[in-house]
């Protein structure tokens, strides 16, 4: 649906990022089954997007992406099962799992960083690259603001 059916008033800034955020997401992850990861889903970037270098704990993952820890580890599950990421005890906590990202997951990863660019470029076609540049440098402030 186009957002120029809506009228101004209703054009909230939430929809219009969703707007945005859903066009982007479709196109990556419909680019990722060709890539040669099929079994990745939008879903999963609510962990694959909250992951550190390092690793993760389950529970830091789903506070991070603001679900429960019960969905967080069926993402963590199917990935695991999938040979994207594997989980273990954490060290300093044997009770939490910590969440890592296998040679497969940094490849998913990396793709992913690679096919969003790759569709930001074509957004910035749209509205022309020093007005995509803007946008981008508008919401890295708020993001970095809202931390």
């Amino acid at each position: 649906m186009k957002q120029t059916n809506i009228p101004l008033q209703r054009r909230t800034l939430g929809g219009l990022l969703r707007r945005v955020e859903e066009t982007l997401r479709a196109r990556a992850y419909a680019r990722m089954a060709e890539a040669g990861f099929p079994d990745i889903r939008p879903a999963h970037s609510s962990l694959l997007r909250n992951l550190a270098e390092t690793g993760s704990r389950v529970s830091d993952l789903a506070q991070r992406a603001q679900m429960t820890k019960q969905s967080m580890g069926y993402l963590a599950d199917s990935l695991e099962t999938a040979g994207y990421v594997t989980q273990a005890p954490d060290p300093t906590d044997g009770r939490a799992k910590r969440v890592r990202l296998t040679a497969k997951g940094r490849a998913a990863s990396d793709t992913m960083v690679k096919l969003s660019a790759e569709e930001e470029a074509e957004f910035a076609k749209l509205i022309g690259k020093a007005e995509m540049v803007r946008l981008r440098c508008l919401l890295e402030r708020l993001a970095d603001r809202l931390a």
